[in-house]
């Protein structure tokens, strides 16, 4: 009797140590007319704890139905209605949740999750939840349009580039693209699937794009429209190699400093010339009159020469100027 209590007293201190595991279920999940859906049921998984079996049955009526069986021997359908359509993930730890794929309206029912786990003392523990089914038929919501290209929907002549229309509702969904004209309102269909390619874009294939998308049930949804614009890489290089060049005069706005250089060089010259003479000035005072005749002859050739040079200078500048405003007029 000790013996028993003993071991009724350690099963508990186990459970109390490990726990349970919880499994985790929304009470109901939507799901669209030959749509697919995802009914979720999973659980945290916990150390000592192994999963032994996943169950997943339907109820019809009052007596529940097993269509699926995963054991040590692996996955098992039990129902022809579901096989090829359903199955359950175990690539997640924890996580055994079916896929249930085509949705028909006889698919709403009460669905059962059941998974049994053996404990650390080798019992097993069983642990399931119900959650409620419902099909609806869905019409089509506007769709969208995406691009995977970085640039946008901007791109250079040349690029492949493709768009893509999505939208949400009861498939099967039938997508169409459109182009608009310029001297026309209707628009020019271009594909029937929901990715239009460009391969490679051209010029010509820019323009206002827009996709629909047409389910079972409800009326046909327009997306936005989008502009498309590819740029032509070779007229721009064009344009750039074309561009017009002007005359620029490097003197333009400078003559005026450039005339002071001028002028301070030339006082420079004359106070050298003046230098020499009151230097040789010297000498002749000593050397008598000829040599100072022969001074003065000298530097006045060195004054016409100055008077020519300055002369040169000054029409130069006078040249220019008229130059310039003849450029003006023109």
């Amino acid at each position: 009797m000790g013996l028993l209590l003993g071991l009724l007293l350690l099963d508990h201190l186990t459970v109390v140590t490990y726990g349970h595991p919880i499994l985790e279920a929304p009470e109901s999940v939507t799901g669209p007319w030959k749509g697919d859906v995802n009914i979720p049921c999973t659980y945290g998984p916990l150390q000592g704890y192994t999963q032994v079996l996943v169950k997943w049955m339907v109820h019809h009526g009052l007596d529940p139905v097993t269509i699926f069986l995963h054991d040590s021997s692996g996955d098992h359908i039990q129902q022809a209605k579901y096989r090829g359509r359903l199955q359950v993930n175990h690539k997640i730890p924890g996580d055994v949740s079916l896929q249930l794929n085509t949705l028909e309206m006889d698919d709403r029912s009460h669905y059962t999750c059941e998974v049994t786990w053996q404990t650390p003392n080798g019992n097993q523990v069983v642990r399931d939840k119900i959650i409620e089914l419902r099909v609806q038929k869905f019409s089509v919501s506007k769709p969208t349009v995406t691009t995977g290209s970085g640039y946008g929907f901007t791109v250079p002549q040349g690029m492949s580039i493709s768009f893509q229309c999505q939208a949400w509702g009861s498939p099967p969904i039938n997508y169409a693209w459109y182009k608009e004209q310029t001297n026309n309102p209707e628009p020019i269909k271009v594909a029937v699937l929901s990715t239009l390619l460009f391969k490679p874009a051209m010029v010509a294939d820019s323009g206002s794009y827009f996709c629909t998308a047409k389910a079972r049930v409800g009326s046909e949804q327009r997306s936005n429209t989008v502009k498309f614009v590819v740029e032509d890489s070779s007229k721009s290089i064009k344009t750039k190699t074309e561009t017009p060049t002007t005359m620029k005069y490097p003197l333009e706005g400078k003559d005026l400093p450039i005339f002071f250089i001028v002028l301070i060089i030339s006082l420079c010259c004359i106070v050298v010339f003046i230098m020499a003479y009151v230097m040789l000035c010297r000498k002749t005072s000593q050397q008598g009159l000829p040599k100072e005749l022969e001074v003065t002859n000298f530097f006045k050739q060195r004054s016409d020469i100055m008077k020519v040079h300055f002369s040169g200078i000054f029409n130069n500048c006078e040249q220019t100027e008229q130059e310039k405003s003849l450029d003006i007029h023109f």
